[in-house]
C-alpha cells in the first residue's frame, strides 16, 4: 500500500478543524491538533492522527465533554488534586503541567493528581513542557486494563506509561516507556494496517502467543521484565487512579467500545525547578558532560551510535518539520472520509 506525505502545518489544521465539528474551541483543538502530529512527527504513530477517528466518535457521541473543565478538590503550596470533568486528557493535560510548572517555580516543585479524566495521548508531549521551562518533568497515566499481573494471563492493570524529561543545552532528554514490551496502541494499529505483529509482543484471552493483533488487542500485551514490568504498571496505577481519586485496574471504562459511561482516567503531573536546588546552567553542563561521557563509550559491533532516551525522537521529528509527516495509505484514507463525513475539506 502506497504512503502519502503531509505538511506538519497542514495535518495540524486539519485534525483542529474536524475537532471543532464537534464544539470543541479553536484553542483547544489546536492542542489536541498538536499533540497528535507531534506524536507522528516523532515516529509515535500510535499515538498519532490515527487516534482522530476514535477521539470524533467520543466527542459526537457525548461521552466525553467538548469543552474544558476542572474542579479543584484541593491545593496547597506543592501538590494539588484536580477534577477533570470529563474533558479530552490532552487539554487537561496542557493545563495541569502548566500549572505544576508555574507552582515549581513559587515552591520548588509541584505534584498535581488528576482525576475524572480521559486518555491524554504520548506522556512525553507534557514532561517536555517542565523541561522547556528549566525544570525536571514527571508525568504518568493510567488506562484499562492491557497487561495480566505475573502468573495470570487475565489483565488487571493498565499499560499506564511513565515520562521523566530533563533539560539539556538543546532538546530535552525525554524517557516516555509503557511497561509493557509495546504499547497497545501499537496493537491496534497493526491490526488497522492489516499487519502482523511479531511474537512476543501478546498473548491471546487464553494466554496463548500470537502474531495476530486482532488476537492481541482481546488478550493483553506483555510486561517488560516479565514481574518487574506489571510491578510498575501496578504503582503507577497507585499513584494515577488510587491516589487521584480516578478509577483503576478494570473499573476505568473502554475508550474504544463504551460509549456510556466515562473513562474516568487519572493522570499525574510533576514539576521540579532545578534552580531552587542547583544552577541550572551548572546543571545543563552536567547534563552534556554525562551524554558525553555515554556517546564516547565503546560500540558493541554493529552499533553506529549510542543513544540518549528520546534522541532518535528527536531526530525524526527534526526530519518530519522539514519533510513533512509519513502516514500509511490506511490512515490517510480515514482522515479523508473522516473530513467528507464531519463537513471538513480534505485539505491533506
Amino acid at each position: 500500500m502506497g504512503e502519502h506525505i503531509v505538511a506538519c502545518d497542514t495535518l495540524r489544521s486539519y485534525c483542529a478543524k474536524l475537532m471543532m465539528t464537534q464544539n470543541v474551541p479553536e484553542e483547544e483543538a489546536l492542542l489536541i491538533a498538536d499533540h497528535l502530529v507531534e506524536a507522528e512527527m516523532c515516529g509515535v504513530s500510535s499515538h498519532g492522527v490515527s487516534r482522530t477517528s476514535i477521539y470524533l466518535k467520543r466527542l459526537a457521541s457525548g461521552v466525553v465533554n467538548s469543552r474544558w473543565d476542572h474542579k479543584v478538590e484541593q491545593e496547597y503550596a506543592a501538590s494539588v488534586q484536580w477534577n477533570a470533568c470529563n474533558s479530552m486528557g490532552m487539554v487537561t493535560g496542557v493545563r495541569a503541567m502548566e500549572r505544576c510548572i508555574e507552582k515549581a517555580a513559587e515552591s520548588g516543585g509541584c505534584f498535581i493528581a488528576v482525576s475524572h479524566s480521559n486518555h491524554f495521548g504520548m506522556a512525553g508531549y507534557y514532561a517536555k513542557m517542565a523541561a522547556r521551562r528549566g525544570m525536571i518533568g514527571i508525568c504518568a497515566t493510567n488506562a484499562p486494563p492491557n497487561i495480566a499481573p505475573w502468573g495470570s494471563y487475565k489483565a488487571y492493570v493498565g499499560t499506564n506509561p511513565l515520562a521523566i524529561s530533563a533539560p539539556r543545552r538543546g532538546e530535552p532528554l525525554l524517557l516516555d516507556m509503557a511497561p509493557s514490551v509495546v504499547a497497545m496502541g501499537k496493537v491496534i494499529l497493526a491490526a488497522k494496517l492489516g499487519k502482523d505483529i511479531p511474537e512476543g509482543w501478546a498473548i491471546t484471552a487464553d494466554g496463548r502467543p500470537t502474531t495476530d493483533p486482532n488476537l492481541g488487542m482481546k488478550g493483553t500485551v506483555l510486561p517488560i521484565g516479565g514481574p518487574k514490568g506489571y510491578g510498575l504498571s501496578l504503582c503507577m496505577d497507585i499513584l494515577c487512579g488510587l491516589l487521584s481519586g480516578a478509577e483503576f485496574g478494570p473499573y476505568l471504562g473502554n475508550m474504544w467500545n463504551d460509549f456510556i459511561n466515562p473513562q474516568n482516567v487519572g493522570h499525574i503531573f510533576c514539576a521540579i525547578d532545578i534552580s531552587k536546588f542547583t544552577d541550572l546552567e551548572h546543571f545543563r553542563d552536567r547534563m552534556e558532560k554525562m551524554a558525553g561521557d555515554i556517546k564516547a563509550l565503546p560500540k558493541n559491533p554493529g552499533v553506529d551510535a549510542i543513544y540518549l532516551p528520546g534522541e532518535i525522537e528527536v531526530n525524526r521529528r527534526a526530519a518530519a518539520a522539514e519533510q513533512g509527516v509519513v502516514l500509511s495509505q490506511v490512515v490517510y484514507q480515514e482522515l479523508v472520509e473522516l473530513g467528507e463525513t464531519y463537513g471538513v475539506a480534505p485539505e491533506i
